[in-house]
Formats: C-alpha cells, structure tokens, sequence
C-alpha cells in the first residue's frame, strides 16, 4: 500500500476462489466512493466459518486474488492476514493498517447479510471507530436493515450504500463446476481458471 493511498478499501473473506462478483464489487466501491485503493484481502482463517471442502489453502487463494486483480486499476491482493497467521479477525488487520498508516480514511467493504451480523464479531465497537462501512444494497437488504440489526452500534457507525447490480456467482458455485469439469473462465478470469487447471483445484487430482 503506497503511502499517497489516503483513501483505502477492505474487501476481506476467503476468495476460494475469487471470482467476478468480488471483482464488481471492489470496483463498484472505487467508484462509487471514490477510493484511492481497494485491498483484496484473503484470510488466513476465517472466524466462526469451516474451511471449504477443497480449500488449497491460503497461499493459493492469495495467489489467485494476485492474478484475479493484476489487470484492475486501482485494486490489489492484501497478504496482510495470511502473513499474521492464526484466525483472520478484522478489527486486528483494521488496526494494523491503521497503525501504519494514520492518515489513511479506511473503509470495510461488505454486503447487507454479512454487515447484518457485525454485532457478533471481535470488537465491534472498535472496529467500527477504525473504518467507515460501504455496503452492497442486495436481495431486499438495505442499509436501514444493517442499522436496524446493529441494534446499539448503529450509532457509533459510519455506513456508505453501494449500488451495484446483481450478480449470480459464488465460490461454492465455481468449485462445483470445475469439480464437474465445465469451464469458469467467464466466473473467475482467464488467469484464474488457467490457475485453477494447471494445479489441479477442485478437482481432486494432486
């Protein structure tokens, strides 16, 4: 993260795989926020959610969100959490960012379901006086619902709506597919789905 980045997205979770949802979404935060920086950020281990069926682990899911992002202005993969080790909790690499760059105005990108469940996570209160939230207005949830489920945290939060379209793609989604040996080039990029054949993900094979 270059020092001028004075505004700075975080899109966490697991990325196994990235795909072209996440890709949306981190663009659609630049714009619409006008961020200087969006970070992919894969975790280590995600907290209070098992590891994937075939999860390749967190080297290659970093791995794929380099080449998922290597083309896109403006947004980079984040080995932030993967370097740290142990349980990826937010409020830790907010305020590792923070603590290196104090200047920066941070933001977590996330959509309304996850937002939604904020009270449950490390620190909640911290987390939210480190980082403004944008999130993703999908499937009837809206801001209005997250504050709404914030309960008594609304009030320390800092809430962005993003708009963007719908988009039908999950990570279960492409393992599934190259699990049944169809193509996902069109779900995760060129570069990934040559990753993903070339080290056998998903499929089973070594």
């Amino acid at each position: 993260m270059a020092p001028d980045n004075r505004s700075v997205g975080i899109l966490g979770g697991t990325f196994n795989p990235p795909h072209v949802g996440h890709l949306a979404l981190a663009a659609s935060a630049r714009a619409q926020l006008g961020l200087d920086l969006v970070l992919l950020m894969p975790a280590n281990i995600a907290p209070n959610k098992p590891a994937s069926q075939g999860d390749p682990g967190a080297e290659r899911r970093l791995r794929m969100c380099e080449l998922a992002v290597a083309e896109m202005s403006g947004v980079q993969s984040c080995a932030l959490e993967i370097e740290r080790g142990g349980v990826s909790y937010t409020v830790d690499t907010l305020q590792k960012i923070h603590d290196e760059h104090p200047d920066a105005e941070l933001t977590l990108i996330l959509g309304a379901d996850t937002a939604r469940t904020l009270p449950s996570w490390r620190e909640p209160r911290r987390l939210l006086a480190l980082a403004r939230v944008a999130v993703a207005e999908r499937d009837g949830l809206d801001v209005s619902s997250v504050r709404d489920a914030l309960g008594d945290l609304a009030g320390a939060a800092e809430i962005e709506a993003l708009s963007m379209d719908r988009i039908d793609v999950s990570s279960s989604q492409v393992r599934e597919l190259v699990a049944d040996g169809l193509p996902v080039g069109e779900l995760v990029g060129s570069e990934v789905a040559r990753y993903l054949a070339a080290h056998h993900l998903y499929t089973g094979g070594d």
